[in-house]
């Protein structure tokens, strides 16, 4: 064994477990505070929310804990026989789908309220959004079908004999390797990111065109100064969200084009091969992001971090009587 194996195993172990601890409670909690409390936003804006926290799990308890974990505490983990080795892939894609494409959708919803009035009565409501929150979920999940064809249960003679192992099916037609490999990549790293950097560029680019418009007229900066400083707010959580996921992404994105690409059949496990150990801290890294965003919602958003504190002090002290904050007025940016 190399040293490599020596510390990057080891930090596996112990990283994907404390992911999955820290990620999925506070996922359910982040859902339950979206739910239950106002945190003055917009219905549309909390039903995406809610969503992404919801895809958010499902990606931490299909990947994380019924592939990961269960593949370094388990010699053979009941997904590697037939036909769960063929629908697993399935249900993970379409998962890890799901949790990308909702904040592509949130990033879209949020741009067209703060810069189209025009389109934001047609397409920023609730029903609209549970429209595309469905339909994320649905086309998530059919883009993930093609993973049918693509993993093989084979009987192990090598590493554990006499278990089974579902691993790529090495029989497949490059064609179909390359092809899956690169829709998936365009799907949710290339389309995704065009995305979000142009709608926060432009984004960005409106405020400080509206700062500049509200500088030279003075008369109105007063009365205007608390409708900036509530946008401000607002889009600081918008592009928090989206950027964090886009950089986190970054590493994996890059190292499994070159993984994929140029070392297909490589042994995933020989950790003597740099590829194989930057593409395991860019899956590590790219997996944070389902357990990060109440993080974010908390140091961006001071109504959600007080609704969060009033949780947690029901929780602690279940006995007293813990009035929620009340607001019955979204944030101004949500009105838009």
């Amino acid at each position: 064994m190399s040293s490599q194996e020596h510390w990057m195993l080891p930090l596996q172990r112990v990283f994907y477990p404390i992911l999955a601890i820290i990620g999925i409670p506070s996922n359910i909690v982040t859902f339950l505070i979206f739910w239950r409390r106002n945190c003055m936003l917009s219905k549309s804006s909390t039903y995406y929310l809610m969503a992404i926290s919801v895809a958010d799990t499902l990606v931490l308890i299909l990947i994380v804990i019924m592939e990961i974990v269960l593949k370094f505490n388990v010699e053979e983990p009941f997904w590697s026989k037939d036909p769960w080795c063929s629908l697993r892939d399935i249900f993970n894609y379409g998962a890890y789908n799901a949790s990308i494409w909702l904040v592509v959708t949130f990033t879209a919803e949020r741009f067209i309220a703060i810069n189209n009035f025009s389109l934001k009565a047609r397409f920023c409501t609730p029903r609209c959004a549970v429209i595309t929150i469905t339909l994320v979920y649905i086309c998530s999940h059919l883009c993930a079908v093609p993973y049918f064809w693509s993993n093989k249960s084979y009987f192990n003679e090598s590493t554990h004999p006499g278990t089974h192992a579902c691993i790529y099916d090495p029989h497949m037609p490059g064609f179909y390797v390359r092809g899956l490999v690169w829709f998936q990549t365009v799907l949710v790293y290339i389309v995704p990111f065009v995305v979000i950097f142009t709608l926060n560029g432009l984004t960005l680019r409106q405020i400080v065109l509206s700062n500049r418009v509200h500088g030279v007229a003075g008369v109105f900066r007063q009365s205007a100064s608390h409708f900036q400083s509530q946008k401000r707010k607002s889009v600081v959580l918008l592009i928090t969200v989206s950027m964090t996921f886009a950089l986190l992404s970054i590493t994996r994105f890059v190292t499994q084009i070159i993984l994929r690409s140029a070392h297909y059949d490589i042994d995933r496990t020989n950790y003597t091969i740099p590829i194989n150990v930057a593409a395991d801290i860019g899956t590590m890294l790219d997996l944070t992001n389902a357990s990060f965003n109440m993080y974010l919602y908390a140091c961006t958003q001071s109504k959600f971090r007080k609704e969060l504190v009033e949780c947690v002090k029901k929780a602690l002290y279940p006995c007293r009587s813990c009035k929620p904050l009340r607001s019955d007025y979204p944030s101004i940016i949500f009105h838009l």
